[in-house]
């Protein structure tokens, strides 16, 4: 049905790259979580007043923050949508990240209001009324909510969208929290104890939890977390594809957005080819990358002397030294050589692993030393940790 209604609104809808369509789905399910919250949190909060179940109404309350959420989405979708601008050059589609983190500390709060007031009904327990009525709402609670997890996550991972998702953890948290109430209403009549309260708290528990997960994926986002080992390998096998290129290293990605990625690589060269011939490849196939993946990639060439007699003799040397000291954890690339009249320059990237502590002056005397070279070589190393490829 959610399918159907997208296709009949949004225009062009398979364009999972284009903001407008992706702005536009986001209001199109943001406007059915609105209704769909609203009403049940009218039918869920008339029920729990009228069986005088703390609970059902704290799962109401629920329901009309998630219907406060759709609202924000909405408005979080027409922001992100916004062209990038002269104060904004990346655009604006990390608006959805920063309205998650919102969401989740909506979330939060409302973990804790649930969690008050069913510590309260635990020590002041109150008699509920029961109703198949009562039942029969949290029943359709219970199948509403889930659907809406269901079609907020498929549309969440089609577009990309970190707000969608939420949604969707949202939706589900709410499935499960319904499911405790439903239980306690049923049991409690049975065993006839009171289960109001800690049911209550037990939502408050998900709640919480739900709160934590959402937030701990906001925030690495926004820190800027590392990029999708697979995009890093098909962005590294495309660079390779060009004729120029003899290998590739160090590539980046700093995401803006679902679709504002931005990548840089190192790509080695034989030194002896024509720098103009070596910047028409290079931009030939940055140009390409944007067109197939989106990603605007910034390509810097290292050029390295192939047959270099001496290149290749200190390479081995240090490159062995390197392993000595590291294996396979550690590597070296961007190695240059540069012979003067009294001494020789050798310049190279170590890249290391992030429980490396050692910094790049007593690494550099460490490999010194294993690698026996004479006072003639003076060793200048750049310290990487293996982020890309």
């Amino acid at each position: 049905m959610i399918g159907f209604l997208i296709k009949k609104l949004v225009k062009n809808s398979g364009d999972t790259r284009s903001l407008a369509v992706r702005a536009k789905v986001g209001k199109v399910l943001g406007y059915v979580g609105i209704v769909l919250n609203t009403l049940l949190f009218v039918a869920k909060y008339l029920i729990g007043v009228l069986v005088n179940s703390i609970s059902i109404q704290a799962d109401a309350i629920n329901n009309l923050t998630d219907a406060g959420s759709n609202i924000v989405s909405i408005i979080s979708f027409r922001l992100a949508e916004k062209p990038a601008d002269q104060d904004h050059p990346y655009g604006h589609e990390r608006t959805e990240l920063i309205t998650s983190m919102f969401v989740g500390i909506a979330i939060a709060i409302l973990g804790f209001e649930t969690a008050k007031d069913s510590v309260h009904r635990i020590f002041h327990p109150e008699a509920i009324d029961f109703q198949w009525s009562a039942v029969a709402v949290l029943v359709l609670s219970i199948l509403v909510k889930f659907w809406m997890y269901l079609y907020n996550t498929r549309f969440g991972k089609r577009y990309n969208s970190s707000l969608l998702l939420a949604n969707a953890m949202d939706s589900k948290s709410d499935t499960i929290g319904t499911l405790g109430v439903l239980i306690s209403t049923l049991l409690s009549p049975v065993i006839h104890f009171q289960l109001d309260g800690y049911m209550g708290l037990i939502v408050s528990g998900i709640i919480f939890y739900s709160a934590y997960d959402l937030l701990k994926d906001v925030m690495s986002a926004l820190l800027g977390k590392a990029p999708d080992p697979n995009l890093i390998y098909a962005l590294s096998n495309q660079i390779l594809e060009c004729p120029v290129v003899i290998a590739v290293h160090d590539v980046l990605i700093h995401s803006y957005g679902p679709n504002q990625n931005y990548a840089t690589a190192h790509a080695e060269v034989d030194a002896r080819q024509s720098l103009l011939d070596v910047h028409s490849a290079i931009d030939q196939v940055e140009r390409q990358i944007k067109e197939e993946t989106g990603v605007n990639v910034s390509i810097h060439v290292d050029p390295v002397l192939l047959d270099d007699k001496m290149t290749r003799q200190y390479h081995t040397v240090f490159d062995q030294a390197v392993f000595a000291l590291g294996g396979r954890d550690w590597d070296i690339h961007d190695f240059r050589v540069d012979p003067h009249k009294d001494h020789v320059d050798v310049f190279f990237d170590l890249v290391v692993p992030y429980a490396e502590t050692r910094g790049e002056e007593e690494l550099a005397k460490a490999i010194r030393a294993k690698s026996g070279v004479g006072d003639e070589v003076r060793l200048f190393i750049e310290i990487d940790h293996p982020i890309g490829v």
